[in-house]
């Protein structure tokens, strides 16, 4: 039985679906099977939760996954406000000195 890769291989034709580069020959290799859905085991054999990414799309794929990820609560991280103002008695401090 072929692996998903050859299956996927034998379904569409040897273009990055992301960057358009076509490959052939010895930099077959660098053409992989992205899993739309992340999900390895779903491999239909139709290739419907698959396409062919080059080495550098593929990774840039999974960059944003876990990017997404890691930002889950909503973007960006959340900072708390500084509470400590420096400047908050300036009015009283100037008085004195001014005194």
């Amino acid at each position: 039985m072929d692996s998903y890769r050859d299956q996927a291989l034998k379904l569409y034709p040897w273009i990055c679906g992301r960057c358009a580069r076509e490959f052939s020959g010895v930099r077959l290799k660098e053409l992989t099977v992205h899993h739309r859905d992340s999900n390895h085991d779903n491999n239909p054999k139709d290739g419907s939760n698959w396409e062919l990414l080059c080495i550098y799309c593929h990774e840039n794929e999974h960059a944003k996954l876990l990017d997404a990820a890691a930002g889950a609560g909503g973007g960006r991280p959340t900072v708390k406000s500084a509470t400590f103002n420096p400047f908050a008695d300036l009015a009283e401090r100037m008085k004195k000195k001014g005194s």
